[in-house]
């Protein structure tokens, strides 16, 4: 039986080329001259930093640039936590990778109420979808690319026929 699994990945290389590129632009800014302000990327965040709120605002569009660049899609950073110690305000943003229970169960509902006949359940962080004929799987993928409702940017692999 034909199958699929719906992911949520993010490209590390393609992550760490965004940071370094947006990390450039910011060097190379007139109103960012003498200024300690930077971009980093750790095991499963980015992490702006900067003396000054209205900064970190202005540094926001570089990286979302920046990202859009590398074909990443913007959905990928979370909620936002500001910090501020001493002179220095730091916002990190969460990386989102992994279809969590809830946003499974709810791709598994959607497909579901659309009446295409295939089986989707939820393996660990991955949505497995099974269906009987490659047409009713190309439907589906076709459905959640369409969709608005999933707030992740939703990868199809592992396709077998």
């Amino acid at each position: 039986m034909p199958s699929f699994d719906i992911v949520s990945e993010v490209d590390k290389h393609e992550l760490t080329n965004a940071v370094d590129q947006a990390n450039r632009e910011l060097s190379t800014r007139y109103d960012f001259r003498g200024v300690e302000a930077s971009f980093e990327l750790g095991t499963d965040q980015i992490t702006l930093t900067a003396e000054e709120e209205f900064q970190i605002e202005q540094m926001l569009p570089m990286l979302q640039m920046a990202l859009a660049k590398r074909k990443i899609d913007q959905r990928v950073l979370g909620e936002a936590k500001d910090q501020k110690s001493g002179k220095q305000v730091k916002r990190t943003y969460p990386v989102k990778q992994g279809v969590d229970q809830t946003t499974g169960k709810q791709i598994v509902k959607m497909i579901k109420d659309s009446k295409i006949k295939v089986q989707a359940s939820i393996q660990g962080d991955s949505v497995r979808v099974t269906g009987k004929k490659r047409d009713d799987l190309q439907e589906v993928i076709a459905l959640l690319r369409g969709s608005d409702e999933i707030e992740l940017p939703l990868q199809f692999n592992n396709f077998r026929d």
